[in-house]
């Protein structure tokens, strides 16, 4: 079961004001779903809410530790990182590229958009790493215990800080031949020097953080961003897209990313 979705969670939302904070896990606990009175947090935004609070609640850790997110972990964490003065770490999708940063206690936390993350121990040592949920629920209490602020409450606080952002996944149709072309881009594929009416600042393919390739490509502007890769097992790529602008502003992201990506596939 999917403790991220809604509908999983039906029943713990129907009852989510009888308690402060409520969680659950799926069955091999590596994923983490938190309520409170506002509902269901998104993944993406409880993750940002985690690191900054870390961030300041853990005075044994090296100021050189890094933070971990995937590529298409909301960009509201990168924001979150810099106003902390830390380095970011961006690898592509998939939490195997955290381990080696966790075991050698380069990553003070490493978090992916699908509800998956896991932190080092309060003095800064290994604790694990692979995607711990429970640990995520746990930490869920803490904040609320130390802080008197809900995680969404606490996350309301941090987008007034850094701005909201609006993010979305969709699958699109395609063939054999166009998942294959994800191979062969290149950023001299991206001809375009704008998307969504602001600057393009960076194409990439590879991650910023391990410079491991990606698998498709990401392609950023000042107050937003689409990133896209292939599936490995449908007819069709996934596009993530988020923008720091408007809700207007994220579908016409998402529609020119596609009609950019016709053009090269």
């Amino acid at each position: 079961m999917d403790c991220s979705s809604p509908a999983a969670m039906a029943n713990l939302l129907k009852i989510r004001e009888q308690f402060a904070l409520s969680f659950a896990n799926d069955p091999d606990a590596d994923r983490h779903g938190i309520v409170d009175a506002a509902g269901l947090m998104n993944p993406n935004h409880f993750l940002c809410v985690c690191v900054d609070y870390l961030l300041t609640h853990r005075p044994l850790w090296s100021s050189t530790l890094k933070i971990g997110k995937t590529l298409v972990t909301s960009s509201l964490m990168d924001r979150i990182v810099a106003a902390h003065g830390r380095e970011l770490y961006e690898v592509p999708v998939g939490f195997k590229w955290f381990v080696e940063g966790l075991h050698q206690r380069e990553l003070a936390f490493a978090g992916e958009e699908s509800a998956g993350a896991t932190v080092l121990t309060f003095a800064g040592d290994t604790w694990t790493t692979d995607k711990d949920g429970i640990v995520l629920c746990l930490l869920a209490a803490e904040i609320t215990a130390v802080t008197g602020l809900s995680p969404s409450q606490y996350y309301a606080k941090l987008t007034a800080q850094h701005g909201t952002p609006y993010y979305r996944r969709i699958d699109a149709a395609a063939t054999p031949e166009q998942k294959a072309a994800f191979k062969g881009l290149t950023v001299a594929h991206i001809s375009a020097t704008e998307l969504a009416g602001e600057a393009i600042t960076a194409v990439l393919l590879n991650a910023p953080g391990n410079g491991a390739a990606i698998g498709g490509i990401k392609v950023c502007t000042e107050n937003g961003w689409f990133a896209a890769r292939p599936s490995g097992t449908e007819a069709l790529y996934k596009i993530y897209a988020e923008s720091f602008i408007s809700e207007a502003h994220l579908q016409l992201l998402i529609d020119e990313a596609q009609g950019l990506l016709a053009g090269v596939l």
